[in-house]
């Protein structure tokens, strides 16, 4: 039987989880925007069930060998990760410097809380 490392589980878990968390909170606006922002949050809610079914349990097995703050870099890792090819891919938004900036700010941050 495969074990898997504590973090190897949690990166997984945390990149599905992003994946509902970036539907559930941006997806609306290209799925529902002809709707009343009430419908766009129930269905928001609906999917953000399955990004807290994913992301608890990845919190919990994360913090058996991370710190708080390195679990949450790498939430924010893996958010933007998940973020970027979402919004070049499906909101068919184009690519900017800005997401670069941000990915180079977050680099610095995974130095600094990874780094000992």
């Amino acid at each position: 039987m495969l074990t898997l490392h504590p973090v190897v589980k949690t990166v997984g878990l945390l990149l599905l989880s992003n994946v509902f968390m970036t539907f559930a909170w941006y997806g609306h606006l290209k799925n529902l925007s002809n709707r009343a922002w009430y419908i766009a949050a129930l269905v928001s809610w609906g999917i953000a069930l399955f990004e807290y079914l994913l992301q608890v349990p990845a919190n919990r097995i994360g913090h058996t060998a991370l710190s708080l703050g390195q679990l949450k870099i790498l939430q924010e890792v893996i958010a933007l990760s998940v973020f970027v090819p979402f919004s070049i891919f499906y909101m068919k938004e184009g690519l900017s410097w800005n997401y670069l900036y941000a990915a180079l700010c977050i680099a610095g941050a995974v130095f600094f809380i990874f780094r000992g």
